[in-house]
């Protein structure tokens, strides 16, 4: 089929789903599936960024999240405070700004001095060319509310449009995700960039996010590369 588009996607999304299944299915703690999809995100922003794709957002831990069993809770936050070491620590090297998007203000009680290693990271990657948005305790209708408050207080109580509610969004500044991809055989949104994906094309793939390469998203983008996207035209 002749490609239809010329140029890659400026911004891809993932919706990281399956971690908990890859340990179940080895017999595994759900933790060790987790652990895996940690290294696993970390080569696909790698590639991603030698590919020039210059925005990748990935959907870590939802809002609802937090409903899980506790003790699977406490190790993902745990693995959180660590990763964010060696991201600080790994993602410098690169041309790569990190911005944690989602209600970060759970953080000042839960885990404080996570919340510091957050702020460092925004402040030590800034201004870098490719942009890397983490989502914790992110939900997308939160986001759009929280986004149409600000708007709607910031302009003195008058109607909002598009625009002043886009400039309170957690992604401003970043164009909305061209194509998202969700892993582990679901095919639905789970609350994520309900704004932002109005016109994004999703994949959809069974495998588990632990076992996504980068082969899988080559082949996720060369399929995008030959859809017609119409935007509600013809």
């Amino acid at each position: 089929m002749k490609k239809s588009i010329e140029s890659m996607p400026s911004h891809i999304a993932f919706i990281m789903d399956g971690n908990g299944r890859w340990g179940t299915r080895r017999g595994l703690p759900r933790t060790a599936g987790h652990a895996k999809g940690a290294k696993v995100f970390k080569k696909i922003v790698k590639y991603c960024d030698k590919i020039n794709i210059k925005t990748v957002t990935f959907y870590s831990f939802s809002s609802e999240n937090w409903s899980r069993p506790e003790e699977e809770v406490a190790y993902i936050m745990r693995m959180f405070d660590k990763y964010m070491d060696d991201v600080l620590a790994e993602f410098t090297r690169y041309d790569i700004e990190v911005r944690f998007i989602g209600d970060l203000t759970k953080f000042e009680e839960y885990n404080p001095a996570m919340l510091a290693k957050i702020r460092d990271i925004h402040e030590k990657t800034s201004g870098k060319s490719m942009r890397l948005n983490i989502a914790l305790n992110y939900g997308g209708r939160d986001e759009i509310l929280r986004a149409a408050n600000a708007a709607f207080e910031r302009g003195g109580g008058k109607s909002i449009d598009a625009a002043a509610l886009e400039r309170e969004l957690y992604t401003d500044g970043c164009p909305d995700p061209d194509l998202i991809i969700r892993t582990a055989g679901e095919q639905r949104v789970s609350n994520f960039l309900l704004w932002q994906c109005a016109y994004s094309e999703f994949w959809f793939t069974d495998t588990l996010w632990p076992d996504f390469n980068e082969k899988i998203l080559r082949e996720a983008i060369d399929d995008f590369l030959n859809r017609k996207r119409r935007y509600g035209g013809l």
